[in-house]
């Protein structure tokens, strides 16, 4: 058997370390904290930076629930950020709330720039295997683009070249209200906020919509046009039994009760705040005299 040669046992290797298997949850006011920043930021700024705050899940999902922006400024060539600022941010965050600690670091924007190794490089200093998650604030035609990535390195031998961002799933679960509100912050125009009852009827309207799908589904299971899938069957199944079987009176009757306590909610609110106002000028009056 020959031995292999000098030139073959000297063969330059280019390796890929890359970091485990990962997927991200984010909640949903993340995405608005994110927005606001964007929305209050300096003029000369073109994107916002910040800290993703959360833990890593026993299946390894990485789940962010809070953040906060980094002042930074950026040119060509280089990016400078606010290390001190960052620091007491996650200090102050950490007294609040210590078991959120950095999973990662976020940037408006449609994906990866040119300066996003750098300050990935920075964060990776104090948290390995952390995510980078971009979010595009422009909505363009009411489309939220949001991905997550990490960040693989890409090594020549013993030394480190360069960074390969690698996007990895992720999952934006949103309740109801979440949802509407996000519906809302993507659609640049409106008119006004929706107020409870308009939300109210925006669900009861999606909710329909997907009544009428199932029911479309089941139509055409049943009369043979589509084969039947009996995961969606077993879904459907669990769905129908978790509900309680009322007569349509008293389905009507806990549906108008549960109005008319909301409705109480929102007029005894409306006095709370109309007396905290009155207090408040009351207040600032007597201080004046």
């Amino acid at each position: 058997m020959e031995a292999p040669s000098m030139a073959a046992k000297k063969r330059t290797v280019l390796q890929f370390s890359s970091s485990q298997s990962l997927s991200a949850r984010v909640h949903p006011l993340v995405v608005f904290n994110i927005c606001d920043c964007y929305v209050r930021r300096p003029d000369q700024a073109e994107r916002v930076i910040g800290t993703l705050l959360g833990s890593i899940l026993p299946d390894g999902t990485v789940d962010v629930r809070n953040s906060y922006a980094v002042p930074h400024s950026e040119s060509v060539d280089q990016v400078a950020l606010d290390i001190e600022y960052h620091h007491s941010m996650l200090i102050s965050h950490q007294k609040v709330n210590p078991k959120e600690v950095i999973v990662g670091w976020y940037s408006t924007g449609l994906g990866v720039t040119g300066g996003s190794a750098l300050i990935h490089e920075f964060y990776s200093r104090e948290v390995p295997n952390l995510i980078h998650l971009t979010v595009d604030t422009g909505f363009a035609k009411g489309a939220g683009t949001i991905k997550a990535y990490v960040s693989n390195n890409l090594s020549l031998r013993d030394r480190q070249i360069a960074a390969q961002f690698q996007e990895i799933p992720l999952d934006l679960r949103m309740a109801e209200a979440e949802r509407i509100g996000y519906d809302t912050l993507k659609a640049t125009a409106i008119d006004k906020i929706p107020s409870d009852l308009e939300g109210m009827e925006a669900s009861m309207g999606h909710l329909l919509a997907l009544i009428d799908d199932i029911h479309k589904y089941v139509d055409d299971v049943v009369e043979g046009r589509i084969d039947p899938d009996n995961k969606i069957g077993r879904f459907i199944s669990d769905a129908v039994g978790s509900l309680t079987k009322l007569p349509s009176s008293d389905f009507e009757k806990l549906v108008n009760d549960s109005l008319q306590d909301h409705l109480l909610l929102l007029y005894l609110s409306s006095i709370t705040r109309t007396q905290l106002s009155l207090a408040e000028k009351l207040n600032t009056a007597a201080q004046i005299l």
